[in-house]
């Protein structure tokens, strides 16, 4: 329930201008800016002024809701007149009058909160609030009394001190002033704002052309970036080609000693041999990998898909690495893979991932068993390989850095098994190719098991446009081709989980 503060009769304009230095006063009491007080005082007049000229008599009553949230300051102007034509087209804005009725009331809506209007034949009332500023504290009904009171006071002394026409000409002259020095404060406030307005657009320049000063620093970074990029891979490639001639050539007269074409080695001189031709196989096997990295950063590697079975890839590479086993204290085991379908995806570069995680499990492993696996995913759209050992195990902080370029886990075996860290990145990067991404789960001292996730046909990949894992997006870029036939076979349908 509002508390009323006020009640002023409008029969004559000197009632308009006191109705306004009414307005203005309270809203000063109550708090409000000087620019939100010219706002409440221009409202009020304008709609008593309209209530004087068309309804020749009305009533200003001011209140304050102090219960409800925010608090607000309540202004109802009422009269007895003919009603308001057109209402709708005076409240959109849209209604034109050559007395310019209706303009007071629509620019009188968008100086207050809240504004509504009713009205009939037998006459019209127009509701107006403006909520109490944010920071202002709550006003308790003391205060509000308080204000009734000094205003009570106030009318007393107006009437002691003049006679009404003297009063009429007094109130018109201080209103007069008034109306001067609250346009000479929103002057100095729209000065205010228009300084603050300059100063924020010098700002924004200045962080505009620090923006671009840094998009320039950016491109050229990456200019710079993209430049050392293309000649590390340049370089990778013609290092990698000038290795291999001489790296063919030691292991071609190694063999031919060791096939005594050049006559009989003595024991220490076959051993000695088999040395040189073992570390320059070692060598030889990282300039591949190098040459592979730089191949695939330059977009040259060529994706040559074919179908094939599981069965069958495990077959090879059983027969490829069971040599590489030499401890028996470590069991190579191939799951039977005979359930699932064929695939469609470039088996050369599934052999060189797969070959690459038995060569780490059999350097790491020093006893137990290295398993390796094949299963369809629940989508039936991808299958994954893993590879699981028994060995020491990986950190997880360390598990990351084992597929970057170089990046490598010191251990009390790294100086029995050196090597150059290139394995696993190389693996990670031919499985984006193929669609899919590679990953690792270990726990340290208990074991590993490396997998790896590729679509089941290649050509799925290649439609959808990419395949989300943590390795990467595949995508065909340029330089790299996609070759291969329609993979035969009966339609994918098994379903696995991860063990």
């Amino acid at each position: 329930m509002a508390t009323q503060i006020l009640r002023i009769r409008i029969e004559a304009e000197e009632d308009v201008v006191a109705a306004r230095r009414r307005a203005r006063g309270i809203a000063a009491g109550l708090g409000f800016s000087t620019l939100d007080q010219t706002r409440i005082a221009s409202a009020v007049s304008e709609i008593a002024r309209n209530a004087f000229e068309y309804a020749s008599e009305g009533e200003v009553i001011f209140a304050f809701d102090v219960h409800a949230k925010p608090q607000a300051f309540l202004i109802d102007v009422r009269d007895r007149g003919p009603g308001i034509r057109d209402l709708e087209s005076v409240l959109d804005g849209t209604y034109r009058s050559t007395t310019g009725m209706g303009r007071g009331i629509a620019g009188s809506r968008r100086l207050m909160d809240r504004c509504t209007i009713e009205s009939s034949q037998t006459g019209t009332t127009v509701t107006m609030a403006r909520v109490l500023p944010a920071d202002r504290e709550e006003i308790a009904p003391a205060g509000i009394d308080a204000i009734v009171k000094a205003l009570t006071l106030d009318s007393a002394r107006s009437r002691v001190a003049a006679a009404p026409a003297d009063r009429a000409m007094r109130d018109s002259l201080d209103e007069m002033q008034e109306q001067n020095r609250e346009l000479l404060s929103t002057l100095n406030e729209l000065r205010d704002r228009q300084d603050e307005l300059t100063r924020l657009t010098q700002e924004l320049e200045a962080t505009n052309r620090g923006v671009v000063a840094l998009y320039a620093e950016l491109d050229e970074r990456a200019d710079e970036l993209r430049r050392a990029d293309t000649m590390k891979t340049r370089f990778l490639s013609n290092m990698s080609h000038e290795l291999r001639t001489p790296l063919s050539s030691i292991r071609a007269l190694t063999n031919l000693l060791l096939n005594r074409l050049d006559g009989e080695l003595g024991d220490e001189q076959e051993r000695q041999v088999l040395l040189i031709r073992k570390s320059a196989e070692d060598l030889t096997e990282i300039v591949n990998d190098l040459l592979d990295l730089a191949k695939i950063e330059a977009g040259r590697t060529d994706v040559l898909a074919s179908s094939f079975r599981p069965s069958e890839l495990f077959a090879a590479l059983r027969t490829m690495l069971t040599p590489l086993l030499t401890d028996a204290a470590v069991r190579l085991i191939f799951e039977d893979p005979e359930g699932l379908p064929a695939i469609f995806t470039d088996e050369a570069k599934l052999t060189q991932i797969l070959r690459n995680f038995v060569s780490n499990a059999l350097k790491f492993t020093e006893r137990g068993e290295i398993r390796v696996a094949a299963r369809f995913e629940p989508d039936g759209e991808h299958i994954t390989f893993t590879v699981a050992d028994t060995g020491i195990g990986i950190a997880e902080e360390h598990q990351q850095v084992i597929f970057e370029e170089f990046g490598q886990v010191q251990s009390h075996l790294q100086q029995r098994v050196k090597g150059t860290g290139l394995g696993l990145p190389l693996c990670r990067k031919l499985a984006a190719l193929l669609g899919g991404y590679v990953g690792v789960d270990s726990t340290f001292g208990v074991g590993s098991t490396f997998y790896a996730t590729l679509p089941v046909r290649l050509a799925l990949a290649s439609e959808a446009g990419a395949f989300g894992g943590p390795g990467g997006a595949f995508r065909v870029g340029e330089g790299m081709q996609v070759e291969g036939t329609q993979a035969e076979g009966p339609q994918v349908g098994a379903r696995g989980d991860r063990a």
